[in-house]
This record gives C-alpha cells, structure tokens and sequence, in this order.
C-alpha cells in the first residue's frame, strides 16, 4: 500500500493506545514524537503523586503502582487529556486531507 491509499480510521485506533502513534501512521514523524514526548511527560509528572509511593523499598513497585484505590482522578485527568487533544489533532489532520485532495478513509 502506498502511503496515499492507506485509510485515516487505523490512525484514530493507534491514537488511543499512545499519544503520537497515529500520527506517526499518518507520515507526521515529527509531530508524532512531540505528541509522544508531551504523552510520556504527562504520565511521568503529571502522575507522579501516583507513583510516589512505588518506590518505598518496603514494596514491590509493580504492586504499589497498580493498586487502583489510591489512583484519583486528578492524577489521570492531564494524560487524559493530552490523549484527547492529540486524537483532536490526528481528526483535523484527516479533514486537512481531504480538503487538499487526499482521499483517505
């Protein structure tokens, strides 16, 4: 398949696994890694209050870091959000190709 005929919906599908995947399917490397970089920033600052207890060398970290009753919704609401807006970003992309003449679907 060459890169014209490939279809956008596979772009939306990688989207939602990690910020910038989407876009890196659609041939916007350097897009797709600054979306991935601001993803993986997000998850590692941003939900850092999470995980600040996973690396108390009393517990095993994968235990602390997976007990869902301490996770708030402040602490996923800024990855969250940056998931939505980069798939806002990949839907404007398709709708930009369109509009040029690129039949992508």
């Amino acid at each position: 398949m060459t890169d014209r005929a490939r279809p956008t919906w596979p772009a939306y599908v990688l989207t939602v696994f990690a910020a910038g995947f989407g876009h890196v399917y659609l041939g916007q490397w350097r897009r797709g890694g600054l979306w991935f970089l601001l993803y993986v920033l997000a998850l590692a600052f941003l939900s850092a209050r999470t995980l600040s207890g996973a690396f108390d060398p009393g517990s095993p970290f994968f235990v602390t870091a997976l007990q869902f009753e301490e996770v708030n919704y402040a602490d996923v609401a800024v990855p969250l959000a940056v998931l939505l807006v980069c798939l806002l970003d990949v839907y404007l992309l398709s709708l930009a190709g369109e509009a040029s003449g690129d039949d992508r679907r």
